[in-house]
């Protein structure tokens, strides 16, 4: 095996690795405030206990989220010089401005881990706000550089050489708002609901405990409106693929033939030789709509790119990361409609042992929608690093030893997620021990 295969292999798992931490990053701060906030309004000790324990999960995925995203910032530099020769004068400013968000989280998640008993109880809440404000900037800024991959702007190519280069271009090319709109619903949605599935099944194993049924309320209650916001992302997202990358397109949907009033395939198995998806099931018109917005609105098949000589990317990978992607949020929707119906109608259901399983079973649903989300993306846009403009191959170093760079990250990445994994466990356990208690109004007790 070769160095491109190597290097694709230690980036993959790099970025399906810290994606799970920068998703959590990004949504817990949130989760956090909300129980603090209900805390200071309310003064219930079960609020306090829970800001507490939410807060210390918070410091710990925030110090592997920064070891693992350093760790991808040196492997841009160490696996693919060819990408940063050519995108680090256009691409630069937002991984700067990133720099800046991480600076600031950083200030915040010390003064609101240090700030009990020192700080105005409302300064205090604040920091805790700001640390989830400085994550989603953050993710925000690299998913523009990402977005950019797919649809490169901001300068001017001229003989292998970028000139009249714009970064407020480049960053804010015409792919960022539908991917960073994107990502950022559907981490606080699998965030939310990871969260969720974890405190139910700590209820289903210890059912007389508060501290789980407020968690998952809390939890569920911010789940689900990201869970159906992001059928809207979706859609947008979609048009914006349709508009900018039909090859994508064709191969997330498994659509190899060139037609007016496509339909929409659910499942299957494309074949590249025979020119077709096996075994799918259509829903006539309805690719043509939600690509388009017109029943009878044409979809460029695969078979025509194949014909122009345009290169296409791995079609089958593509179609079933994408086709797990919408089937999780499907799954994740309904849950959502059940909490609403169980919230408003029957109450007294909500921690019901059936309810409770199930909410279980979709703990892992929206991580396993963010790293398939995450294939269709970066496959999706095969063999292109940047998008027409430069290839994987062209990219990728030239030093040999890519598969020595690949088990020492598979050993740090294990090594990180056995941390992760026994500090958890620890704090879960701590969860029911009792602690020191503070007043709303800031006297101890």
């Amino acid at each position: 095996m070769d160095n491109l295969f190597f290097a694709r292999a230690t980036m993959s798992l790099s970025l399906g690795f810290h994606i799970i931490f920068a998703c959590i990053g990004m949504t817990m701060p949130f989760l956090m405030v909300i129980s603090h906030y209900l805390w200071l309004k309310r003064g219930e000790d079960v609020y306090y206990r829970l800001t507490k324990a939410w807060s210390k999960g918070v410091a710990i995925f925030f110090a592997i989220g920064a070891v693992s995203g350093t760790a991808l910032s040196f492997e841009l530099g160490l696996l693919w010089p060819g990408f940063m020769k050519h995108a680090g004068a256009i691409i630069g400013m937002p991984f700067s401005w990133e720099g800046t968000a991480f600076f600031v989280e950083s200030v915040c998640i010390g003064l609101f881990l240090y700030g009990w008993k020192r700080l105005n109880k409302w300064v205090h809440w604040f920091s805790g706000l700001i640390v989830g404000v400085a994550g989603v900037v953050s993710g925000i800024f690299v998913v523009c550089a990402n977005a950019w991959m797919n649809s490169p702007a901001g300068f001017e190519m001229v003989n292998g050489q970028a000139i009249n280069i714009d970064p407020l271009k480049a960053m804010f090319n015409p792919a960022w708002i539908s991917q960073t709109l994107h990502m950022s619903i559907a981490a606080f949605e699998a965030t939310a609901f990871g969260v969720a599935g974890i405190h139910a099944i700590l209820l289903l194993k210890k059912n007389n405990y508060d501290i789980h049924k407020k968690a998952m309320t809390i939890a569920l209650s911010v789940g689900v409106v990201f869970a159906l916001l992001q059928f809207v992302s979706g859609d947008y997202s979609a048009k914006d693929v349709a508009k900018r990358q039909p090859i994508k397109l064709a191969a997330m949907e498994g659509q190899f033939k060139t037609e007016k009033g496509a339909g929409l395939t659910i499942g299957g198995l494309p074949n590249v030789k025979e020119g077709k998806t096996k075994f799918g099931i259509k829903i006539p018109y309805a690719l043509s709509f939600l690509a388009y917005g017109d029943f009878n609105a044409e979809v460029k098949g695969l078979n025509d790119f194949i014909k122009e000589n345009n290169p296409i990317p791995p079609v089958a990978v593509v179609h079933i990361a994408f086709q797990i992607m919408v089937g999780c949020g499907s799954l994740l929707a309904l849950a959502s409609l059940l909490f609403i119906a169980i919230r408003f109608k029957f109450k007294k259901e909500l921690f019901n042992k059936k309810y409770l399983k199930f909410i279980a079973v979709c703990t892992p649903l929206g991580f396993i929608a963010v790293e398939a989300g995450w294939v269709v993306t970066e496959v999706g846009r095969q063999p292109w690093i940047i998008y027409n403009v430069l290839k994987v191959s062209e990219s990728v170093s030239p030093v040999q030893g890519q598969l020595f760079h690949f088990l020492a990250f598979v050993c740090i990445y294990l090594i990180l997620a056995c941390v992760a994994f026994w500090l958890m466990q620890r704090q879960i356990k701590m969860l029911h021990v009792k602690e020191e208690k503070i007043n709303p109004s800031g006297s101890w007790k």
